[in-house]
């Protein structure tokens, strides 16, 4: 019998400078804490938040693309404190290029329909996204150079 499913998705976004390179990763995780897929890209100049943003919007634009529904609730991980209380509606969002990302995510969500809970931890506690981030950073820095 197929019940709905649970994600966990541990996101990052980085830039080098603020605005600078910028890129995102992130990792998901099923229920049974088997990764289910991994992404890390590089996204031009972008603000740190920015990218952090873009980290749960690409993860959604996956899950969205490639998953098999119900789903049930989605749990994001991430070591941006901002971007965490913003989605979780603690915080206001004075940034417009913010809120367009925000409002992008609740459509995201609305299309999935699960319940959605946005953590922070520390970045010790992000090393896989954080890695994806750095490689993607890295292999652009190489590319263009």
């Amino acid at each position: 019998m197929e019940n709905s499913k649970t994600f966990m998705i541990y996101a990052d976004g980085g830039a080098r400078g603020n605005p600078g390179p910028a890129a995102y990763g992130f990792v998901i995780y099923d229920e049974q804490g088997s990764k289910v897929y991994e992404e890390g890209s590089a996204m031009g100049n972008a603000t740190n938040n920015v990218a952090e943003y873009s980290a749960v919007v690409a993860a959604l634009k996956y899950l969205v693309s490639s998953i098999q529904y119900p789903v049930s609730s989605i749990k994001f991980i991430l070591d941006s404190k901002l971007v965490t209380e913003q989605l979780s509606g603690n915080w206001k969002i004075k940034n417009e290029n913010l809120r367009n990302l925000y409002f992008t995510i609740k459509e995201l969500e609305q299309k999935i329909g699960a319940k959605f809970i946005y953590s922070a931890v520390p970045r010790e506690q992000n090393q896989e996204a954080d890695r994806l981030v750095n490689a993607a950073l890295d292999a652009n820095l190489v590319e263009g150079s």
